[in-house]
């Protein structure tokens, strides 16, 4: 993976024939492997010859091959995610035999370029790296930092009303956290310093 990273802006299939045999490649966001587990088992069709998958999440990822000879279809599908500079992403290309054996070469290259096909021709959305702030404010000045949130593009994830004043946990793009601190900073007259949970 070279560049920076995308995923995808919406569920994405593509089809082909090769040889008399069908390939159906459906390809999805995820966030987690549990939903990429979940997206695999919900578009894997169990009257198709394989189905056969792979996902990457991070460093977390995992592929099979569902028969097809050991090598020759998860991983040209995880190559195919590799190679088109996407993370958080779950690929099904599921198969339909047509009766030609294909051989290992041309099984590697049908999954592996399906999926990336498919993948080429999705939309997609960069990945924004994003961070946890823990805030604490008075009353008198969560109006303040409220109206500040949308330029930084920051969401409250949590919000703990207290005798003291409020705690807040922001969630913001990585790019924005320097001056959300130093804004907030200001806006809390330097009583309230903005820490990172990551």
């Amino acid at each position: 993976m070279s560049g920076a990273l995308s995923t995808l802006a919406r569920a994405s299939s593509h089809q082909e024939e090769i040889k008399k045999s069908r390939f159906l490649v459906q390809a999805a966001a995820v966030e987690s492997p549990g939903q990429a587990l979940a997206f695999l088992r919900e578009a894997s069709d169990p009257a198709a010859t394989h189905n056969c998958w792979a996902y990457r999440i991070g460093q977390d990822y995992r592929f099979n091959d569902d028969g097809e000879p050991g090598g020759t279809a998860g991983r040209p599908i995880l190559q195919a995610i590799e190679g088109q500079d996407m993370d958080r992403v779950a690929v099904v290309v599921t198969r339909w035999y047509g009766g030609i054996k294909l051989g290992a070469g041309g099984l590697v290259r049908a999954y592996g370029g399906t999926a990336a096909e498919c993948l080429r021709r999705a939309e997609r959305v960069p990945i924004v790296a994003m961070t946890q702030l823990a805030v604490h404010c008075d009353f008198a000045e969560l109006a303040l930092l409220r109206a500040r949130l949308r330029e930084w593009q920051a969401d409250i994830e949590q919000e703990v009303f207290g005798t003291a004043g409020v705690a807040l946990q922001l969630r913001l793009p990585d790019n924005h956290v320097a001056e959300a601190q130093r804004r907030i900073s200001d806006i809390t007259r330097g009583r309230s310093v903005a820490k990172r949970l990551d």
